[in-house]
């Protein structure tokens, strides 16, 4: 702790949260470039060892709808409403605040906006639960403003990280090695759960020879809290990372875009640390896709020796992300199906849709895994902890991918129940049956029973009344990774510290696409939530940490105005791992956007700039140090 700060919280010396490192493999010697500040030691003929430090800042959310939750009382029980991602971690957390049983709170999640992480955490909800019981029961309702939304919950953690890499002339990775610290605010939230994360991925998206190490700790400070992000620490990292594969490439004369494919993760890796696996992996098949679209070799070439105000550069960078959490933490989704008169079926599912479009994937796999028309699967988009089957939530870009699986055996068995009663009624063997189209059906496809008959006659039959319903809670011990990389093209006026996106591209693996527009429109999402992390967005602080830009006319969140044509792409393949060969999409689309624009600069203007965002003055300062202004 630097002398004359004030120490925030008693059980953390030093204002540090916690540190972690590692070294893999565990007997690997110390990295041999390095001391322990990342300092570059003499290289020797057979490799170079090159450091660099960077920086990323604070940002926030900034969803559409702000926190809101209120609570009242109902025989006896306390009952919370609340936009929140998380209902079932909402009700827990809750009992643990107010020491209420469990059973005697019930959580409801209405159909709401994005939350993007900020309503992953539980926010204000256990102060309108104690404050209802204060009051004997009467409605109380908590709506942030703008301005408390942006300064009083959750933001992404400001990182400040070095990376040292003994690398051979030829740009082939010996070893590697990543310090940082992570900017925390005044309480714990997800704490040092994001840098882990991000010294994690450090050491997946390579690989090197010899070894791999990370030391990170997390720091409180007296901001606003950090908390998840889409991305987890990722997009921090990554900027770091891949930043650092241009400046090598760069030292080495190496294309970079060659150099990724040298070292890049391959098909089958594992990783050391947790045992999760690259079951499928066509991250070089992404890079073919988005090396096409941008042109790469002509315009590197092109564009190599400029002169003038106004230059053009090419960018790219490269990502992998895990598909939910596991085995770090608990992975558990559930389902429920009911059949109702007409022959349509009733879905509940615990997780939560929050505008990415889970709820209409989950009517895909439900529809198709029966043999019914989506139209005929309708979903409840509500959740209510007294209803709703257990789910964890939506984060970690976990809900096709766990609770996919919950809905695709939940529906199998449901079709198996379907078909034992059809079997019954038409005293026929049920192998010879299916469901197509609504239907029952013989092998030959025809024709036997609509549903909707089989549904009346399983509700109002005399000799044999059931209510065909199944549940099934499906307990992940999986996870994959998906990967994928930015393209970009860009225009630097140099004098004016201006970057205007020309063209960019995103390629993503992200398995089998259950919906093809949804994963567009994610994806599209995210591209534009990583533009606005590269060029613009910052959280700013004063010297006594009074937020100077916490609304949305001082803070910089670009609007579509500001927003290039997005390019997306897809190379598909099943994950063997995944309900429909499916992983994750949700969150990679916003982590590759920033390294590749600030790449494209450098290719533009000689300059890396190493700190984000990417903003007027701070390319006027940097290009001013570089003798171009």
């Amino acid at each position: 702790m630097a002398e004359g700060v004030t120490q925030l919280h008693e059980l953390a010396p030093g204002n540090v949260l916690k540190k972690t490192s590692y070294r893999f493999p565990k007997d690997a010697p110390p990295f041999a470039g390095a001391d322990s500040r990342g300092s570059a030691r003499e290289s020797s003929t057979d490799q170079i060892v090159i450091s660099g430090d960077y920086s990323v800042q604070t940002v926030q959310h900034c969803h559409l709808e702000p926190p809101i939750s209120y609570a009242y009382m109902e025989k006896g029980r306390v009952v919370v409403v609340s936009s929140t991602q998380i209902p079932h971690i909402v009700r827990r957390v809750i009992g643990q605040a107010t020491g209420l049983p469990w059973g005697k709170i019930r959580v409801i999640k209405p159909y709401i906006g994005g939350g993007f992480g900020n309503k992953q955490d539980v926010l204000y909800e256990p102060l309108n639960a104690f404050l209802t019981l204060q009051l004997g029961g009467r409605p109380v309702k908590l709506e942030l403003t703008r301005e408390e939304t942006m300064a009083c919950t959750r933001v992404r953690h400001a990182m400040d990280l070095s990376i040292s890499v003994a690398v051979r002339p030829d740009g082939r990775l010996l070893s590697r090695r990543l310090t940082g610290n992570s900017n925390q605010g005044g309480y714990a939230s997800h704490g040092h759960a994001i840098i882990a994360n991000a010294a994690n991925t450090f050491r997946h998206l390579y690989n090197e020879e010899i070894a791999v190490e990370a030391e990170v700790a997390t720091v409180y400070t007296n901001i606003a809290a950090g908390g998840a992000m889409r991305g987890y620490g990722v997009p921090q990292v990554i900027f770091a990372m891949e930043s650092h594969m241009d400046d090598m490439a760069r030292q080495l004369n190496i294309d970079p875009l060659e150099m990724r494919r040298k070292n890049a993760m391959i098909r089958g890796y594992v990783d050391p640390g947790t045992g999760i696996g690259a079951y499928s992996n066509n991250l070089r098949e992404c890079l073919d896709v988005g090396e096409k679209h941008i042109n790469w070799a002509e315009k590197r070439k092109a564009y190599e020796n400029q002169t003038g105000p106004v230059r053009r550069g090419i960018g790219m960078s490269i990502f992998s992300y895990k598909t939910a959490v596991y085995p770090i933490g608990l992975e558990i989704g559930s389902a429920r199906l009911l059949l109702n008169e007409d022959g349509s079926v009733q879905m509940q599912v615990g997780a939560t849709e929050i505008g990415q479009g889970a709820d209409t994937v989950f009517v895909q796999m439900a529809a198709e895994t029966i043999g019914i028309s989506h139209t005929d699967v309708h979903i409840t988009s509500t959740q209510d902890t007294d209803v709703s089957p257990y789910d964890t939530g939506a984060y970690a870009s976990r809900q096709t991918y766990v609770t996919g699986m919950a809905v695709r055996r939940t529906a199998e068995m449901f079709k198996e129940k379907v078909l034992d009663y059809a079997a019954e009624m038409l005293k026929q063997p049920k192998d010879d049956l299916d469901i197509e189209a609504g239907s029952i059906v013989d092998a030959k496809g025809r024709v036997l029973l609509p549903m909707g008959d089989l549904a009346m006659e399983a509700i109002y039959s005399r000799d044999h009344a059931t209510h065909i319903t199944t549940e099934y809670t499906y307990d992940c011990k999986h996870n994959t990774f998906a990967t994928g990389c930015t393209f970009a093209e860009v225009e630097v006026d140099i004098p004016l510290g201006k970057i205007t996106v020309l063209d960019i591209i995103n390629v993503h693996d992200s398995g089998i696409l259950i919906h093809p527009q949804l994963a567009e429109a994610q994806v599209h999402g995210g591209m534009s939530m990583g533009l606005g992390y590269s060029l613009a967005e910052q959280l700013l602080y004063d010297d006594k940490a009074v937020p100077l830009n916490d609304n949305l006319l001082d803070y910089k969140l670009p609007t579509s105005m500001d927003t290039p044509e997005l390019h997306v792409a897809f190379v598909e393949e099943a994950d063997p791992t995944g309900p429909y060969g499916n992983k994750a999409l949700g969150e990679p689309p916003a982590i590759p956007i920033a390294p590749a624009i600030r790449n494209a600069v450098l290719h533009a203007t000689g300059v890396g700039i190493n700190s984000l965002p990417l903003s007027p003055q701070r390319l006027v300062e940097h290009f001013s140090a570089a003798g171009l202004i």
